[in-house]
C-alpha cells in the first residue's frame, strides 16, 4: 500500500519571472521550489500569528483555548 501523505496536492499558476526567482532563491537556500514555498507560506502564517499554536505579532502565544 502506498504511504499516506499529509500534503494536499494544489496546482498553481505563476508567472515566468517570478518562477525565475523562485528558483534561484531555492537552490541559494539548498531547497526544492516546492520546499521554497512552503517554507514562505509557513513563515507568513507564523507571522501574522495564523498557523495554530504560533506566536501573533505581540508574541503572544494564540491558540482556540486562549481566552480574550
Amino acid at each position: 500500500m502506498a504511504k499516506e501523505s499529509k500534503n494536499k496536492p494544489f496546482v498553481l499558476r505563476i508567472d515566468h519571472e517570478t518562477m525565475e526567482a523562485l528558483e534561484k532563491w531555492a537552490a541559494d537556500e539548498f531547497r526544492s521550489v516546492n520546499g521554497q514555498i512552503l517554507y514562505v507560506i509557513d513563515q507568513a502564517l507564523k507571522k501574522q500569528g495564523r498557523k495554530p499554536g504560533s506566536k501573533t505579532k505581540t508574541g503572544n502565544i494564540k491558540n482556540e483555548e486562549q481566552v480574550s
